[in-house]
């Protein structure tokens, strides 16, 4: 496959799964807001045809009555809209992406041969395999009489999804193991739309083109998996993001980075949900979730903070200290961060950071410290950069980068 065909189809592979994500997530996350607005109706005549409760909303220059029966209309609609091409066309565009970027790339953007000295097919097998059996492990638990009791369920879920996230990151280069962890989690949020909830729904509109009274059992198991995908949302969303940030990926114990920026995530969006709910409160939202999150949050943006650099500087001529930062920089850097890289698969330098001359070098020198205190940096080691190198070119940032 060419480099530029390949850069074509990353893109168009992005914008695809940016688009039918916003499309997912802003419908789940506007249902999950309209469901906990809703209100018992006053009309009588509504509660006599089942309306549960309802909700008035101006939008677009308009107003909106939207309805929701405690368990289904007399009769069904001639129109009935549903929500689950926007799930799928999500993880198929994920999945195509995956495929693209770290599966054909594996030695590049999966493999990290200092954590783990897997093969290329022995990586792509793990990964499929977390992505299966997360949902396999999941399904069977919300299976259980677990499901009767959400905080022992969740609980458990949150410490298999703990043990997950530390073997990808004890297995797959930091890059590689945020995202698939959060390509796991959003396997499990597809799988309970395909599995769950939409069959769910169209048993109760079987039910009802039949004659028979729907089980309210199938619209409670497609809330409880509801609730679950909203949970997700902001962890998934945080590991599609993380590539772009070696200081979280690519510290020291991020398997750690990953379960706490995953918890904080999932505790601020439970703060949102019980928020949608204050009515019910006399107005008033606990305030523990977002508290807690955002604590982590911060907890995370200390630990992650660079350490003071302690030392004598070198007495090594300024110069000659950086002719020689020089040449590891071309040895090790160039071949993708160059005007004209000569490293496969990359037509272009990455994020357009070239470091093939001495002004474009010292521009950098912050950036290029990030990556290489974090060891994100040679991507996969793919140019081998040794540790004496790597401490050479942090040992002159810290000098001050003389030159």
């Amino acid at each position: 496959m060419s480099t530029y065909l390949l850069e074509w189809l990353s893109l168009l592979g992005r914008w695809v799964h940016l688009i039918t994500g916003i499309a997912w997530i802003g419908s789940s996350f506007y249902f999950v807001w309209l469901d906990n607005h809703l209100q018992k109706p006053k009309d009588d005549a509504l509660r006599q045809k089942g309306v549960g409760g309802e909700l008035w909303a101006v939008h677009g220059g308009g107003f909106y009555n939207a309805q929701k029966y405690q368990l289904a209309p007399a009769a069904l609609p001639e129109t009935l809209h549903w929500f689950y091409w926007e799930a799928y066309s999500t993880l198929l565009s994920g999945l195509f992406l995956l495929g693209l970027l770290y599966f054909v790339q594996a030695e590049v953007y999966l493999i990290d041969p200092a954590v783990a000295g897997l093969s290329k097919s022995a990586a792509i097998g793990i990964a499929i395999a977390f992505l299966a059996g997360g949902w396999l492990v999941y399904d069977t638990l919300c299976r259980t009489r677990l499901a009767l009791r959400g905080l022992w369920l969740a609980s458990l879920v949150s410490v298999l999804l703990s043990a997950a996230a530390y073997a990808l990151c004890h297995l797959f280069s930091g890059r590689g193991a945020f995202i698939v962890f959060g390509a796991m989690l959003g396997t499990i949020m597809v799988a309970n739309v395909f599995f769950v909830i939409i069959p769910g729904q169209r048993e109760m509109v079987r039910a009802k083109q039949q004659g028979r009274e729907p089980d309210p059992q199938s619209g409670q198991r497609g809330k409880l998996r509801s609730v679950h995908n909203t949970y997700f949302t902001l962890p998934v969303l945080f590991t599609m993001l993380s590539n772009h940030y070696a200081l979280t990926f690519g510290a020291r114990w991020n398997w750690l980075v990953l379960i706490a920026m995953c918890a904080a995530g999932a505790l601020i969006r439970a703060w949102f949900v019980a928020r949608h709910r204050a009515p019910e409160r006399g107005g008033r939202t606990p305030a523990w979730p977002l508290a807690v999150g955002l604590s982590i949050l911060a907890a995370v943006i200390v630990a992650l903070s660079p350490a003071a650099q302690t030392g004598v500087s070198t007495a090594e001529p300024a110069a000659q200290q950086f002719e020689h930062v020089r040449n590891i920089i071309e040895t090790r850097c160039t071949a993708c961060h160059a005007e004209r890289p000569t490293q496969p698969g990359f037509a272009l330098a990455p994020k357009g950071v070239m470091l093939d001359t001495p002004q474009r070098i010292l521009a950098l020198v912050p950036l290029m410290q990030q990556q290489l205190a974090t060891r994100a940096m040679p991507v996969g080691n793919l140019t081998g950069m040794t540790d004496d190198e790597r401490s050479a070119v942090l040992r002159w940032i810290r000098d001050g980068a003389r030159h």
